[in-house]
């Protein structure tokens, strides 16, 4: 792209193999974290998205962050006000020519839950405004410090562009202690994504088998020869019956078939399985429901569960990431303009404690009834909707009653002189 035709920086990754960027998987093998798991699987991030745990909560967190609001707002002296047009229309519809705001967002978050990182070129113009926003993939990125400073260097077609912490949105799952390296979810938690790995391959090769479990042949045989043909006659009869939907199969006269290892049930396979899928939650922080995992699920706890999802997950990714933004698109010094997502749409629930909340915030003078109409996708009506109410006779606010109405006069006695 035109945008990155600059000067070609001094060619660096890390410390330990300069030829090897620290977002690449082979950096785990310099530091001695290399990718091979305890079951002996090389878990990489093709393999750990085949399990449908794993792509689950990675579609599901990045497209949950990928659909909420994104605006910009000025400060002002009567509290805040939006800004339309130029970053607010990048941010919110689309980040360049090629690519929605929506498609940026997802790639940059799957990034971050699978490579451990996203990296977001900002491009500005001859006046440093913003103009295009353009996501880079990780894996050709290498972060280094120089003179004390950050400094990103991106590898594509044998060129070599350099960018300034200031020109990059860097979101990272966790930083190492050089705070230069971040840690892949996926690779920092191989084993037991590798233990998943193995019983799914298990789970195919014991159906691949005809579901019958490691068997052993017994019997006299006259030669090497001849014992490995019975083998491998009995092996494809067991396919071919399998196959056909036979449920018996024929051994030569004394003879004796015999199994061996464990079948998926005694293993407890299918247990195992979902006690993986409470792993994975864990790992992202997700309650298990939204891996499709009803087990345990009952309407009320499932319910808390979409409370825990926001105040425990979707906050801590939202708070990083506009935290970033703003200190990336606006300058540490910026005290007036920030951006910031709209988390309402994920808190709304059902539409009758939706309407009673909206009733309590008209009538305690927290929001107006237009703001509630906008809230709802419906138009605004103006005038007195557009002003704040207070309980009573829900009335705009500094038009309620004030004067007290004096006590009537006791009535006299007649007896009275």
């Amino acid at each position: 792209m035109a945008f990155w035709n600059r000067s070609k920086p001094e060619q660096r990754a890390s410390v330990e193999d300069p030829s090897v960027p620290i977002s690449s998987a082979n950096v785990f093998q310099i530091f001695g974290l290399d990718s091979i798991s305890a079951t002996g699987i090389n878990v990489t991030i093709d393999k750990a998205m085949g399990i449908p745990a794993i792509w689950a909560a990675v579609n599901f967190i990045s497209g949950t962050i990928a659909g909420l609001p994104l605006k910009v707002y000025r400060k002002t002296e009567d509290g805040r006000e939006e800004v339309r047009g130029g970053l607010s229309t990048i941010l919110h519809d689309a980040w360049n020519d090629e690519t929605s705001s929506f498609d940026g967002r997802k790639y940059s978050m799957e990034r971050v839950l699978t490579a451990g990182r996203s990296v977001t070129y900002i491009e500005r113009n001859e006046a440093g405004r913003i103009i295009n926003l353009w996501p880079l993939n990780p894996e050709n990125v290498v972060v280094t410090r120089k003179s004390g400073r950050k400094i990103y260097t991106y590898k594509e077609n044998g060129d070599d562009l350099s960018y300034s912490a200031a020109e990059v949105i860097d979101i990272p799952f966790s930083l190492c202690a050089d705070m230069l390296t971040a840690r892949s979810p996926i690779l920092a938690n191989k084993d037991v994504i590798g233990l998943g790995i193995a019983a799914t391959q298990y789970g195919s090769k014991f159906f691949q088998g005809g579901g019958v479990p490691p068997f052993v042949m017994t019997g006299n045989f006259n030669s090497p020869g001849a014992m490995k043909r019975a083998s491998d006659d009995l092996e494809k009869a067991v396919r071919d019956a399998s196959k056909e939907g036979r449920s018996a199969i024929t051994i030569p006269s004394g003879h004796e078939v015999k199994s061996i290892g464990a079948d998926p049930d005694k293993t407890q396979l299918v247990e195992l399985k979902r006690f993986q899928i409470e792993e994975y939650a864990r790992i992202y922080s997700l309650p298990p429901t939204f891996l499709q995992d009803l087990s345990n699920g009952t309407f009320s706890n499932t319910e808390q569960q979409d409370l825990h999802f926001v105040k425990h997950t979707v906050k801590r990714w939202v708070e990083q990431i506009e935290q970033e933004m703003n200190l990336k698109l606006f300058g540490k010094n910026n005290t007036r303009q920030y951006v910031e997502f709209n988390l309402d749409g994920l808190l709304r629930g059902d539409f009758a404690t939706r309407m009673k909340g909206y009733a309590t915030a008209i009538q305690n003078a927290i929001r107006t009834p237009d703001e509630v109409r906008k809230l709802e996708n419906l138009p605004s009506t103006g005038g007195e909707a557009g002003k704040l109410h207070i309980q009573g006779a829900t009335v705009p606010l500094g038009s309620q009653n004030t004067q007290q109405t004096p006590p009537a006069a006791p009535a006299e006695d007649e007896n009275d002189t």
